[in-house]
């Protein structure tokens, strides 16, 4: 097996791409960036306010500021329908946001853009409005409600030269960079374990074993080759095997207690992470990438992160057989170029 260092899994590979200087950047290293928010049907939007928007919160996150977002929403998803007018009645009470009435009258008027949409189904439609004003664009998880519509969105960021990423809070939570930084010789392989609730209109993981997903991924770098998934009504294990023999288990859990955790096998030690959650390094990993243009996670591994889930879901249709992830990405028309 091809022995793997540490250096070689540190942070995620950036996509650089050379961009004209575009207004939002200008001027903006010594103010508040003003963020717009696409879709207030979500917790996430006033979590992610509360860190942004209180600078008397301990955990304040500097450098940016909500000013202006669309409530969005979702009636055939009862998490989004029951919950979209208290969200945004709290980010226009609690926190000065203005509310518009369309999503081009947010992203006219800030100078970097979070869609939040809890339905991933939205995001291509939400990203083809935003794109066209050339502004970075942070896009949460799902990425998209289809493998097909994720791969759409990053080549409609590329064609329009629009600086895009999209990542789970998971993968910048404070265990991982203690984790890679653990003295465990050559990396074999990582365990991650999260909370897996399935919400119909999207593929299973998509929802929320994104999160556990995005965490084996952050430890354990791109390269899977094949995905096979055991189901049952509380559980899901998917074990992935990379190129180079390494291999990955990720475990979601329903009907168990709430929680997030990873374990790295390495040639000299194994080292169990501790729990660990908050959104203040995803948000810090957001305003570094709106002043910069620069992404923490590359497009290529995001959407090999959507497909090692589709890929699962393909091994669970099949009776938990081994799938090729290669084979899934072809069948959903492929991603050269990403």
């Amino acid at each position: 097996m091809a022995m793997i260092s540490r250096k070689m899994l540190g942070r995620p590979i950036r996509y650089v791409r050379l961009l004209p200087l575009f207004s939002c950047i200008a001027g903006a290293w010594a103010a508040d960036l003003r963020i717009g928010f696409i879709g207030l049907d979500t917790s996430h939007s006033v979590s992610f306010a509360r860190l942004l928007n209180e600078p008397s919160n301990p955990r304040h996150i500097p450098g940016g500021l909500v000013t202006r977002a669309w409530k969005g929403g979702s009636p055939d998803i009862e998490a989004s329908a029951s919950r979209v007018e208290g969200f945004a009645a709290e980010m226009s009470g609690t926190y000065g946001v203005k509310l518009c009435d369309s999503v081009e009258s947010v992203v006219q008027d800030v100078d970097a853009v979070m869609v939040l949409s809890l339905d991933g189904r939205t995001h291509l439609d939400e990203a083809r409005k935003v794109f066209p004003f050339h502004k970075p664009v942070f896009i949460d998880k799902p990425l998209a409600g289809s493998l097909r519509d994720a791969i759409e969105i990053f080549r409609l960021a590329q064609k329009l030269h629009t600086p895009c990423f999209s990542a789970s809070g998971e993968r910048f939570t404070s265990d991982i960079p203690k984790l890679r930084q653990a003295k465990i010789g050559h990396l074999n392989g990582v365990f991650t374990f999260g909370p897996a609730s399935i919400e119909p209109h999207h593929p299973d993981l998509y929802w929320y074993g994104i999160h556990a997903v995005e965490k084996c991924y952050a430890l354990m770098g791109m390269g899977c080759d094949t995905v096979v998934r055991v189901h049952t009504a509380d559980t899901d294990v998917v074990t992935g095997v990379w190129h180079d023999g390494r291999v990955a288990t990720v475990r979601g859990n329903r009907n168990t207690r709430y929680a997030f955790g990873a374990t790295e096998f390495g040639s000299e030690a194994v080292v169990v992470g501790e729990e660990a959650e908050g959104y203040e390094g995803l948000i810090t990993e957001v305003v570094q990438f709106f002043r910069t243009g620069i992404a923490p996670v590359s497009h290529a591994e995001t959407i090999e992160v959507l497909t090692f889930m589709e890929a699962a879901d393909e091994s669970k249709r099949r009776g938990g057989v081994p799938v090729s992830l290669a084979e899934v990405l072809k069948a959903n028309g492929g991603a050269e170029g990403i």
